[in-house]
């Protein structure tokens, strides 16, 4: 090729149609074709990796392909017309070639890379992209994309605690001023923030829960490894906590023991990461504050799931914290424990048919809950007491009143069936008395504790009748009697020795008042009286009379009531 016209700056020659092409239009339609399709095959991950480049991908790649396809189109029509170019030493034909097939090739090498590669994770320099594509993911609620995007969040866990506000941080960088300019340096920290407020959705925390736990986890091991326990992710623990227990399939139900579950269920990985820190519960706060309305439709399972994990949490907090501070977490979660007890009064007249009912499993999760506790106590010595102590109540309580007062609701509750012999017995007695007042349970410090308090809150709750008379304490009342009998003997079973003290002032205090408040108020008397019971005016006395066995005449013990002036 030979220059044949010059002027005083380039020679000019024609481009040869016959010399070698390598890449022209051509080659760029059926390369174009191979990266359209697999633009169009990749899925929801790949999609959202380029969308959150820190570089504009989609910009740019649509911006260098347009002008190579252009550039190599018009290449080849100068080429056919064989129309001059400017002869150059610095670009030949050939090297033009090179340049826009190597443009093409690192347009799609830098979109593999960010796809495949190295995904992108959040950074100062993707922030807004990034939060701007997973609202969009959030607000649209697609069952495909949500798992995608939920499990590649994980890779950005680091960075969202690394540069997202703590509570504390925020509260001291705007309370001072008001309301003052975001810095650009600050619009990273803003945008992490506001990151971690969006993944709190209950509709995300569904799908992270079902197929990707793995990124709860990540957020949750990031926050303790760099002590950042002050970022906004209460909400999110509390969905992910509503969430786990709804799915029977949840690592929730997986970390049992390792018994059933091998490995996983030996170290407990996902439930260790959040519930058996109790520092991070404590500072996320809201954890186990499960909404009333979507507890009262759990059923044993799920309490016993919800249980499960409130007793790791008070396992680390009876180990490190018990003694320096009173724990409302922990607090607010028994509290909710208390609600699973409702609805014994449901059981009816059944003589036979109460076991399988639902309440009574319920009755038994958090009767084994209160239990656990007590050992958990034990274990670690019963820190910060030393010999029962009358029960307080308010802001001044500590756990042991906490769990004492857990016990007495759950006897207030079981007071409550009465109608049915078989029912009243087999719940107050063997579901609930025997176990709070067995010897082997209550031997320890902390047992010992427990045990004192709560036969003072049953006692003073009875007592209270004298003053004003009540449901609550007549129920209570009867209950006691009913499981401990009318008359107190020397060397009783297991089950009432711990209980002897209360069993005596019971029987004192029904033999001094029982008559006198029975004569202004005897329908509240005698509504407590459990089936069995009978009260006889003209003793006055209270009779018991036995179960019939055989063709023995039922056996039959009586109280004599002292009678007076009303107290």
């Amino acid at each position: 090729m030979t220059a044949d016209q010059c002027n005083s700056v380039f020679c000019y020659i024609k481009l040869q149609a016959t010399a070698p092409k390598f890449f022209g239009f051509s080659e760029f339609l059926a390369a174009l074709a191979l990266m359209v399709l697999a633009w169009t095959i990749a899925d929801v991950r790949y999609r959202f990796r380029v969308r959150t480049a820190p570089l504009p991908l989609q910009e740019i790649t649509f911006g260098i392909v347009g002008a190579v396809g252009f550039l190599s189109l018009m290449t080849d029509w100068w080429r056919a017309e064989q129309w001059r170019v400017p002869e150059g030493h610095l670009i030949t034909p050939a090297g033009w070639q090179a340049l826009l097939g190597g443009l093409f090739l690192l347009t799609f090498l830098t979109w593999a890379w960010f796809a495949f590669i190295r995904p992108p994770v959040f950074s100062r320099w993707n922030a807004v992209r990034f939060g701007r594509q997973l609202i969009r993911v959030i607000l649209r609620g697609s069952p495909t994309e949500i798992p995608e995007v939920a499990d590649e969040l994980a890779k950005s866990a680091k960075n969202l605690i690394r540069y997202s506000w703590t509570r504390d941080e925020r509260e001291k960088r705007f309370a001072a001023v008001g309301s003052p300019k975001i810095r650009s340096r600050e619009r990273v920290r803003e945008h992490a923030h506001d990151l971690l407020g969006m993944v709190a959705d209950r509709k995300f925390c569904k799908f992270i829960v079902q197929s990707s736990p793995v990124t709860a986890f990540a957020l949750f091991e990031e926050m303790a490894l760099q002590n950042r326990y002050g970022v906004p992710l209460g909400i999110f623990a509390r969905n992910i906590t509503a969430e786990a227990i709804l799915n029977r399939d949840s690592f929730v139900y997986q970390e049992v023991a390792g018994y059933y579950t091998g490995f996983v269920g030996e170290h407990k990985p996902l439930t260790s990461a959040l519930y058996a820190n109790y520092e991070l519960v404590d500072t996320l706060k809201s954890v186990f504050d499960i909404d009333h309305r979507e507890q009262d439709r759990w059923d044993a399972d799920q309490w016993e799931a919800f249980g499960r994990l409130v007793l790791m949490s008070f396992d680390n907090y009876a180990k490190k914290w018990a003694q320096s501070q009173h724990s409302f977490v922990i607090s607010r979660a028994i509290h909710g424990l208390q609600n699973a007890v409702a609805g014994l009064t449901d059981l009816g007249d059944s003589s036979s048919g109460w076991e399988p009912h639902s309440s009574v499993e319920k009755l038994r999760v958090v009767v084994d809950f209160a239990l656990n506790v007590v050992k958990i106590l034990d274990s670690y010595q019963a820190p910060g007491k030393t010999a029962p102590t009358r029960y307080r109540d308010g802001n001044n309580m500590d756990m042991y009143d906490l769990i004492a007062r857990l016990m007495f609701h759950i006897i207030v509750e079981a007071s409550n069936v009465k109608e049915s012999w078989f029912s009243s017995w087999s719940i107050q007695h063997n579901s609930v008395w025997s176990r709070f007042f067995s010897n082997s349970r209550t031997d320890g410090p902390a047992g010992k504790i427990v045990a004192f308090k709560l036969r003072r809150l049953i006692f003073e709750e009875i007592a209270h009748m004298a003053q004003f008379p009540n449901y609550k304490g007549s129920k209570l009342l009867g209950m006691t009697l009913n499981v401990m009998g009318l008359k107190f003997e020397r060397g009783q079973r297991d089950s009432q020795k711990s209980a002897a003290a209360l069993h005596k002032a019971t029987l004192s205090w029904t033999k001094k008042y029982f008559a006198r408040i029975h004569d202004r108020s005897p329908t509240v008397m005698e509504f407590g009286l459990m089936d069995g019971f009978k009260y006889e005016g003209h003793g006055p006395r209270i009779v018991q009379t036995g179960r019939q066995i055989l063709d023995y005449p039922p056996h039959m013990t009586a109280l004599n009531l002292d009678a007076g002036p009303q107290p």
